[in-house]
Order: C-alpha cells, then sequence, then structure tokens
C-alpha cells in the first residue's frame, strides 16, 4: 500500500524504487514549476560594479549560467549555489525564466 505522506526509512528489498512514487524528475531535482527564482541588482563588494544575482535554483548550475550568459551577452559566475550575471539584466532574466516555468520573485529596489 502506498502512502503519499510517508517517507521510507530503510529498506532491504532491492526493488522497492521502482515503485517510490515521487514527484521529482529524473535528473533528482524539483520540476521547475515548483520552483521559485529570487533575482536581485547587488554591487556591494564590487567596486560600485552592478551584477545580478540569482537564487533559489536545484541542481548544476553550471549549464544554466551558460545559457544566460549567452542571453545577456555578459560575463558571470555560480559560486555558493548562486549565478551571478555581469550587469542588470534582472528583467531579461525574469522573463526567461517565466518561460521556462519558473515562479520569479525580485529581491531588494
Amino acid at each position: 500500500m502506498k502512502r503519499k505522506n510517508s517517507q521510507l526509512v530503510y529498506s532491504t528489498n532491492p526493488d522497492l524504487k521502482d515503485n517510490i512514487d515521487t514527484d521529482q524528475n529524473e535528473a533528482g531535482t524539483t520540476p521547475s514549476r515548483q520552483q521559485t527564482v529570487y533575482i536581485e541588482r547587488d554591487r556591494k563588494k564590487r567596486a560600485g560594479k552592478v551584477v545580478t544575482v540569482i537564487s533559489g535554483v536545484t541542481g548544476d548550475l553550471k549549464p544554466l549560467l551558460k545559457e544566460l550568459q549567452k542571453l545577456c551577452g555578459s560575463g558571470g559566475t555560480a559560486k555558493a549555489g548562486q549565478i551571478e550575471i555581469q550587469g542588470d539584466h534582472r528583467e531579461k532574466i525574469a522573463e526567461h525564466f517565466r518561460q521556462k516555468g519558473y515562479k520569479v520573485k525580485f529581491i531588494g529596489s
């Protein structure tokens, strides 16, 4: 009997993994429609230069970083679970994530 609100702690059954009902996709990350992406403009500790900081995205950040760099035509980095894109590209990045099915929230001004 499957129960959606139960959590399996341990089992010796090797076939049990195939029987577990989950809401996650094949990569093991939360589907985009359930994720909220937070976008902010920041210039602290950057000698006054503006960067767009994206947080709240799970999974591998490198392919997403390359995609956003190409979209914005600027450099960037992924560190500490966040993506930083050089320049103020909040609206462009927000529209890109909305088209992919993410919920978008802006932080700060």
